[in-house]
């Protein structure tokens, strides 16, 4: 078998088992979960969009020579994310509460297709790497690894808050990030063709990205009623933000 897949393979299942970070919350009793899931909500919010505005848009915007597409183009994928991801609320909301009271909120759902798709693109990006040489890989599965456990942890946040058992979470948060795995492999399989797909999953990515933290997440957050706690959760907010920016600034992922 060739190396390169192994090592990516590899790269990308340690990657994946870092879904596990919310782990640390399964000793945590239910009274002070429930006293910190929403900064942990507004630390989630804050990376989704850090992470749209500072990694996925700049990485796709850097490919626009390489790929003789345009920046109208990419914005055009960005919008279709938004549109597509409203389009699979809607229907979620119709599917669950037509009939009946969701006990379950449809941003959960919205967010695990939204780390799929970018679990799927950090599977495709490590194999690229690999494929340049071992320790290009290595140094971009430390990048990964480093922006993943944060946003790991706000991702469980979310579930929970949306209504996810800690069991539940913590199964579904590792079968999403196996989508790296398998983006790995295709990658593998669809070799010179891996930029071409990024350039659109990307943008689409990043609209999905934004749509889930701006018309779920941070509406979640104006429900708090007292000052001192929103601006705590604000805070988180701002955190996340500045966490993924310092990840694109400091560590270049």
């Amino acid at each position: 078998m060739d190396k390169v897949l192994i090592y990516s393979a590899a790269a990308t299942l340690i990657v994946s088992l870092m879904s596990f970070a919310g782990i640390f919350f399964l000793a945590v009793k239910e009274k002070l979960l429930n006293k910190i899931i929403l900064s942990l909500v507004g630390f989630s919010a804050g990376a989704l969009l850090g992470g749209a505005f500072f990694h996925l848009l700049p990485e796709v915007l850097g490919m626009e020579k390489s790929e003789g597409i345009g920046s109208m183009q990419i914005f055009m994928f960005l919008i279709l994310g938004i549109i597509a991801f409203y389009l699979i609320e809607r229907v979620l909301k119709w599917h669950h509460c037509h009939e009946k009271g969701c006990d379950i909120h449809t941003f959960t759902y919205m967010s695990l297709i939204g780390d799929s798709i970018h679990n799927f693109i950090d599977g495709l990006v490590i194999y690229s790497a690999f494929a340049v040489n071992t320790s290009l890989g290595i140094v971009t599965t430390i990048m990964i690894v480093g922006h993943e456990i944060p946003q790991e942890i706000g991702d469980f946040a979310v579930l929970i808050y949306g209504g996810f058992g800690k069991v539940k979470a913590l199964l579904w948060n590792f079968i999403t990030a196996l989508a790296a795995v398998i983006g790995a492999v295709i990658g593998y399989f669809i070799g010179n063709y891996t930029d071409g797909i990024a350039i659109v999953l990307l943008p689409f990515a990043a609209g999905g990205f934004l749509y889930i933290a701006m018309s779920d997440l941070i509406p979640e957050l104006h429900k708090e009623v007292s000052l001192a706690k929103s601006l705590t959760h604000f805070l988180f907010f701002i955190c996340g933000i500045l966490f993924m920016w310092a990840v694109k600034v400091y560590a270049g992922a």
